[in-house]
C-alpha cells in the first residue's frame, strides 16, 4: 500500500480526515489526492468505458457481462494500467479498498433483488429432465477444473496446501451456469419460448442452486483449513441463520405487510428496515465463516411476492444494477493482470482449459438429452448454452482469490477462460441452431381464404393496457360462435432493456398466488388478466384466450410476432399503431421503433395483418351481453387483394348481433374510367395481373351482396368519383356515429381516385387512405382497422404485379357470372 500522510515505521497507511474532500484547485488542491473526488472520478471512467464496449460488441450479440468485465480490465494493470503514471493518478492502491467496498456493496443488494425475484415455485415445478441435465452438465467440467488446478498450481509455484480448496473453486467456476446471461442470450436468439430455451433457464436454475451449495462448502473448506472442526460449525451455524430468517424474520415481514392498507403504498419505514436487514444478514453471514452475499440472498428469497417485493425492486433495480453492479465487474477487471500468464504453454493451457470445459459440458449433456430422446443438433446447443458465464463465476473465483486459495495467474487464467467461453456461444449457436426459420405449412392465412363456420385462429399484440380495451371490443365484434369459434392470442410485446429484463424473462411464470415481482411483469398480469376475464365471461361468446408475453429488442421483435403468428396458425394480426391520441384528439408517437416493427411485421408476416389505429371503440367487454354491443363499422373499398381482406373482416363483423356496417365502393367516373390500376411499370404482365384482381373484386363484391340482401344491419353503397379530392369529400361525409373504419393498405397500387394523396403521407406503411383516416384533422373520433393481406411468401411488397398464389375467391362457382354493377346505385337491402 501506498504511504499517504502520517505513515508509521512498520508502512502502515494512516488515513487524515481532511483526506476525503477537497478544498478546490483554487487553494492549490489536486482532485485526485482526495478521497470522494478519486472514486467520483473512477466510477465516471468506469461506466463510460463499460458503455463504450458494451456500444462496440452490439453488433456482435455479445452479453453485456462480457463490455463490463473487459472495461475492468482496459482499465487495469493489462492494458491502461501498464502506464505507472497512468495507475498511480487515477487507480491508486489506497483507492482500491473504497472501491471493492462500493462493489461489494452493489453484490450484495443485487442478490438481495435475485432472492427477491426469484419464485420458489418455478423451481419446485422443474421436472427431471432439467434436473438431469444440469447435473450431467456439471460433472466433467468440474473433473476438468480440479485436473488444471493441479496444472495451475505446478505451473505457478502455488502453494500445496491450498490445492483441495482451490481444484473445488475451479471445478466451480467451471461447471456452473449463468442463467441472468443465459436468459438475455437466449431472448436475442428467439430461443426463450422454445422448448430448447425451457429446458436451458430450467437447468441453469438448477445448476445455480448445486453451485450456491457448493460454494458455502468451499468457503468453510478455505475459513476452516486449519481446524477440520471450524468447516462443521460454519455448516451448521448456516442452517440455524437459514431457519432463523425463515421462522422469526419473514413471520415479522408478513406482519409489517399486514399493517400496510390494500392499494396503499408500503411505508418508507418498513422498505428502511428491510434494506437494513440486507446488511445486517450480510454481516451475520460474514461473521460466522462463510461471505455476506448468501446472507443477502437468502434474506431476498423470505421476502413474500407482492407489493413489498414491487416496492423494494422499483427502489433499487436501477441504482444498483445500473451503477453499482457494473463496479463489482470493473473492479474484477481490475484485478485481472493477462501478463501473469506468461509462456506458450500457460497459453495454450488455457485454450485447452477453454476447449475441454466447454467440450464436457456437451457432452454431459449431450448423453442426458440422448436419454430423453433429443435430437443431437439441440443437445449440442443445449450444451453451448449451459457453458454461459456470467457473475457467478466471477463471485467464486473473486473468493477464492480473496480467500489465498487462488494465485494471480489462476485468477487471470479463469478470468479469460469465463470471457472466451461466453464470448463464443452466440455466433455457434446461432449457426448451428435457428428454429425461427422453420417454416410451417397450414393453408388458412387470410379471413378472405377462412370459412364462416370454421375456426378463426387470431394474434392480438398489446404494448400497454391502453390497448386493451379497444382490441377486446374489436374481438368481441370479430363475432366468434359455436359454429365459427375464436382462438386469441395475446402477445404482450416488452422491450428487452438491461439486466433486469433478464430477471424477467427467467422467472415472467405467473406464481402460485398470482402476485408478481417486477413493474413490468405486474403490467402483464393486468393485461393477462383483462383478457382472460374476457375470455371466461359467459358473454364472450365462444373464444378461447392464450396470453403469451415476448420480451426483446424492438429491433427484431418482428421476428417473435411472426414465429408466433406461424406457431398458432394464426389467420390475422392485429398490431397497434406506432400512434395514440392524447386528451386535445392530436396524435403522438409512443415509441419511434415501434413503427419500424411495424413495417417489418407487415413485410414478413405468414398470415393477413391489420394496424389498428386506436381512437377508443365504444361497446362491451366480455362483461356486457352481446346484444348490448353497438358497433358502426365501414369498410371503404377500392380494389385489389387489401380491401378484400378488409371487406372479408367487416363481413364478418356484420354478422354480430349489435354491429351495423356499411360496405362503400368507390368507382372511377366515365373520364378516368380507363385509367386502370397501375403497380409498377404498366408491361403485359401487370395488365393482365390487374384484369384478374378485377374480376376477383367483383366476384367478392357480388357474392357478399347476395348473402347479405336480406340483412338489415348492412348497406352497400357505390361512389363515383373523379380523383383524389372527391374521394376525401366522400369519406368527410360519415359523420362521428360511426366508430370504426375498416381499409385495405393498398400495397404497391396507384389508382386515380387516390391520386394526390400519397404526395402528403405522413405514415406511408398505412396507404394513402390509411394515413388520411389516421391523421389528427381527420375524424378524430373513429378508430381504424388498416388491413393487409397475406398472399404468399416473398410476395408481400409486390402485390402490385399480381400475387403468385392468388387468393381463393369467396365463392369459385360465381367465376362466369361476374357482372359490373351500375355506377352511381344506392343498394340496400
Amino acid at each position: 500500500m501506498e504511504e499517504v500522510e502520517g505513515a508509521t515505521d512498520g508502512g502502515m497507511v494512516c488515513y487524515s480526515p481532511t483526506m476525503v474532500t477537497a478544498n478546490g484547485v483554487w487553494e492549490g488542491n489536486n482532485p485526485l489526492d482526495f478521497t470522494l473526488p478519486l472514486f467520483i472520478m473512477q466510477l465516471t471512467m468506469i461506466v463510460v468505458m463499460t458503455r463504450l464496449i458494451v456500444y462496440i460488441l452490439k453488433p456482435f450479440r455479445q452479453p453485456r457481462v462480457i463490455a463490463e468485465i473487459l472495461g475492468g480490465v482496459l482499465l487495469g494493470p493489462s492494458v491502461l494500467g501498464q502506464s505507472e503514471s497512468f495507475a498511480r493518478t487515477l487507480f491508486p492502491m489506497r483507492s482500491i479498498m473504497i472501491l471493492e467496498t462500493m462493489a461489494n456493496v452493489g453484490l450484495l443488494y443485487f442478490l438481495f433483488l435475485i432472492g427477491v425475484g426469484m419464485d420458489i415455485d418455478v423451481i419446485r415445478r422443474i421436472g427431471k429432465k432439467a434436473v438431469s441435465v444440469a447435473v450431467g452438465g456439471m460433472v466433467l467440467p468440474f473433473i476438468v477444473g480440479i485436473g488444471f488446478t493441479l496444472f495451475l498450481n505446478a505451473a505457478s509455484g502455488g502453494d500445496a496446501n491450498n490445492i483441495g480448496a482451490g481444484s473445488l473453486f475451479l471445478g466451480i467456476s467451471l461447471s456452473v451456469t449463468a442463467f441472468p446471461v443465459l436468459a438475455r442470450i437466449l431472448t436475442e436468439l428467439k430461443l426463450i419460448n422454445t422448448d430448447l430455451g425451457k429446458i436451458a433457464m430450467s437447468s441453469a436454475i438448477i445448476n445455480d442452486i448445486f453451485a450456491w451449495i457448493a460454494l458455502a462448502l468451499a468457503i468453510a473448506m478455505a475459513e476452516g483449513k486449519r481446524e477440520t472442526m471450524a468447516s462443521l460449525w460454519v455448516v451448521l451455524a448456516f442452517l440455524a441463520f437459514i431457519l432463523v430468517s425463515i421462522f422469526i424474520v419473514r413471520p415479522a415481514i408478513l406482519w409489517m405487510i399486514r399493517q400496510t392498507p390494500e392499494e396503499e403504498t408500503v411505508n418508507d419505514f418498513y422498505i428502511c428496515l428491510i434494506l437494513t436487514g440486507v446488511m445486517v444478514s450480510g454481516f451475520i453471514t460474514k461473521a460466522i465463516g462463510t461471505h455476506s452475499i448468501f446472507g443477502a440472498f437468502v434474506f431476498g428469497l423470505i421476502i413474500p411476492n407482492g407489493p413489498l417485493g414491487v416496492a423494494l425492486i422499483e427502489k433499487l433495480e436501477d441504482f444498483v444494477t445500473g451503477l453499482l453492479l457494473p463496479l463489482y465487474f470493473a473492479t474484477t477487471g481490475l484485478q485481472t493482470n493477462v501478463w501473469k500468464i506468461v509462456g506458450f504453454g500457460n497459453w495454450m493451457g488455457l485454450i485447452l482449459l477453454v476447449f475441454l470445459a466447454t467440450l464436457g459440458k456437451v457432452i454431459g449433456t449431450l448423453l442426458v438429452t440422448t436419454m430423453y430422446q433429443i435430437s443431437t443438433r439441440e443437445g449440442i446447443s443445449l450444451g453451448l448454452l449451459m457453458n454461459t458465464k456470467g457473475l457467478m463465476e466471477l463471485i467464486i473465483l473473486n473468493v477464492g482469490k480473496n480467500q489465498k486459495v487462488l494465485n494471480d495467474t489462476m485468477f487471470a487464467t479463469m478470468i479469460v477462460a469465463a470471457l472466451m467461453a461466453t464470448g463464443i456461444i452466440t455466433p455457434i449457436v446461432t449457426a448451428i441452431y435457428r428454429p425461427a426459420k422453420m417454416f410451417i405449412p397450414y393453408k388458412r392465412r387470410t379471413l378472405q381464404k377462412s370459412r364462416h363456420e370454421g375456426e378463426l385462429h387470431v394474434l392480438a399484440c398489446v404494448h400497454s393496457a391502453r390497448n386493451v380495451p379497444t382490441i377486446i371490443n374489436l374481438l368481441e365484434a370479430t363475432n366468434p360462435t359455436k359454429k365459427s369459434p375464436m382462438y386469441v392470442y395475446v402477445l404482450h410485446l416488452v422491450e428487452l432493456t438491461g439486466r433486469a429484463s433478464a430477471m424477467l424473462i427467467a422467472h415472467n411464470a405467473r406464481s402460485s398466488d398470482g402476485s408478481t415481482t417486477n413493474r413490468t411483469h405486474a403490467q402483464s398480469e393486468n393485461i393477462m388478466g383483462a383478457f382472460e376475464s374476457y375470455g371466461n365471461s359467459g358473454d364472450s361468446g365462444y373464444i378461447s384466450v392464450e396470453p403469451l408475453t415476448v420480451i426483446s429488442p424492438y429491433s427484431t421483435m418482428h421476428e417473435d410476432i411472426c414465429h408466433v403468428a406461424e406457431e398458432k396458425r394464426a389467420m390475422f394480426v392485429i398490431i397497434p399503431f406506432h400512434k395514440q391520441q392524447t386528451v386535445d384528439g392530436a396524435m403522438e408517437v409512443i415509441h419511434p421503433a415501434i413503427r419500424t416493427m411495424n413495417t417489418n411485421v407487415l413485410a414478413n408476416a405468414p398470415c393477413s395483418v391489420g394496424i389498428l389505429v386506436d381512437r377508443g371503440l365504444n361497446g362491451g367487454s366480455g362483461s356486457s351481453t352481446r346484444a348490448a354491443t353497438v358497433h358502426n363499422v365501414v369498410v371503404l373499398f377500392f380494389g385489389g387483394p387489401d380491401d378484400r381482406e378488409a371487406l372479408a373482416y367487416g363481413w364478418r363483423m356484420s354478422e354480430h348481433a349489435g354491429v351495423s356496417l356499411v360496405v362503400m365502393r368507390f368507382v372511377a367516373m366515365d373520364s378516368v374510367a380507363d385509367q386502370e390500376w397501375v403497380g409498377g411499370e404498366g408491361d403485359s404482365k401487370a395488365g393482365m395481373a390487374i384484369m384478374v384482381d378485377e374480376d376477383l373484386d367483383e366476384e367478392c363484391l357480388n357474392e357478399f351482396r347476395m348473402k347479405t340482401a336480406n340483412d338489415g344491419s348492412v348497406m352497400y353503397v357505390e361512389k363515383m368519383v373523379r380523383n383524389g379530392e372527391e374521394t376525401v369529400g366522400a369519406i368527410k361525409s360519415f359523420d362521428s356515429a360511426h366508430d370504426l373504419f375498416i381499409v385495405g393498405r393498398g400495397q404497391g397500387m396507384v389508382s386515380p381516385l387516390t391520386a394526390g394523396l400519397t404526395e402528403w403521407s405522413d405514415c406511408p406503411e398505412l396507404g394513402a387512405i390509411g394515413d388520411l383516416l389516421a391523421s389528427s384533422d381527420f375524424l378524430a373520433s373513429v378508430s381504424v382497422l388498416v388491413v393487409q393481406q397475406y398472399v404468399g411468401v416473398g410476395q408481400q411488397n409486390d402485390q402490385a404485379m399480381g400475387p403468385v398464389d392468388s387468393p381463393r375467391p369467396f365463392n369459385a362457382h360465381f367465376r362466369n357470372k361476374v357482372h359490373r354493377p351500375q355506377q352511381g346505385i344506392l343498394f340496400s337491402p
